[in-house]
């Protein structure tokens, strides 16, 4: 285990004032060389972000506490893992519901939240998408390229609108957490995640130079990384990182993580100010980002470059629709 006392920790404060240089620089090397970064003084407020914490862990107390434990136990009796004593490959321990926001909220649609817990929500969305339309600007002015450069990529020509969902999650206690993994490895498919993850309960780890390394829980920050659609369109400047939840014996582990993903239509190719000269081509394919969920789906905890080289081996096919990974 690598330790994570120079994991990247970037006060976005210091934009406004006279250490913006350094403080843009600590932004570029989080990107380049981490891919994963946590921001303090983010412009969300710690109020907000107190009362989104209450309300999740209350609602995972009250309507999916139970179900998860009827799950977990049943799951490891049938699936392998811990009851039996051996590992089970296919089994992640976490209790997850998703909210879409972007192109049209679901929110409301949502069984068993409550008026209050709706309310936090729609409002921590719309704080989250504004911080997320920030640091994409900030990538662009680290990258050399034109301000909302990123932020036009990620609009489809038709719905004209970046996709916008959450993934609330909570890992509870596991009895066996050498058998059982929170959430097995993979890199995100899309394009810029924000997480609001617990600040007492640690189990996030990324994969760097072959080392394991803790995101540290930091009370009232953002842990954000890069996805899959970043890393091409940068030309892979910017890479996504492989990352998992292991799962802890003590603690119940919130995670609220935001994805501010490509419109389903949207086009996804390297910029080409990115793309060197000396180069005969992009290293990256270019594809729509909904046939590449499809593929994702499928194999998302396997290596992602299968997955990039799948989309390039049919760039001169002039579709692709119903591509596959052998």
């Amino acid at each position: 285990m690598a330790p994570a006392s120079s994991f990247p920790i970037i006060d976005m404060g210091l934009l406004a004032g006279e250490e913006r240089p350094a403080a843009m620089d600590m932004l570029r090397d989080a990107c380049e060389n981490w891919g994963f970064f946590q921001i303090l003084n983010h412009g969300i407020s710690t109020e907000l972000m107190d009362e989104v914490e209450r309300l999740t862990k209350g609602h995972y107390k009250r309507v999916r506490e139970q179900r998860f434990l009827e799950f977990a136990s049943k799951a490891l009796q049938d699936g392998g893992g811990g009851a039996r004593g051996v590992k089970a490959e296919n089994l992640d321990w976490e209790s997850t519901f998703f909210v879409r926001h972007l192109p049209e909220s679901n929110l409301a649609e949502i069984p068993d939240l409550d008026d209050g817990y709706r309310r936090a929500m729609r409002r921590f969305a719309g704080e989250l998408e504004a911080l997320a339309e920030r640091l994409l600007d900030l990538l662009c002015e680290n990258l050399g390229l034109e301000r909302g450069y990123l932020a036009r990529a990620f609009r489809g020509p038709s719905k004209g609108a970046p996709t916008f969902a959450t993934k609330v999650s909570s890992y509870p206690p596991c009895p066996r957490p050498d058998l059982v993994s929170g959430l097995r490895a993979h890199t995100d498919a899309g394009g810029i995640i924000l997480l609001f993850q617990d600040d007492r309960v640690g189990g996030l780890q990324l994969l760097k130079d072959g080392a394991w390394v803790d995101v540290p829980p930091t009370r009232h920050s953002i842990v954000v990384n890069l996805g899959d659609q970043l890393e091409v369109i940068t030309n892979g400047t910017y890479k996504s990182v492989v990352h998992r939840v292991v799962a802890q014996s003590d603690g119940n582990r919130m995670s609220i993580a935001s994805f501010y993903n490509p419109g389903g239509d949207a086009v996804i190719f390297p910029a080409p100010a990115l793309v060197k000269a000396e180069e005969a081509a992009a290293a990256y394919p270019r594809f729509v980002f909904e046939d590449y969920m499809k593929l994702y789906v499928r194999h998302k905890f396997e290596a992602k470059e299968p997955r990039f080289e799948a989309f390039k081996s049919m760039e001169t096919g002039g579709s692709n629709r119903g591509i596959a990974i052998a």
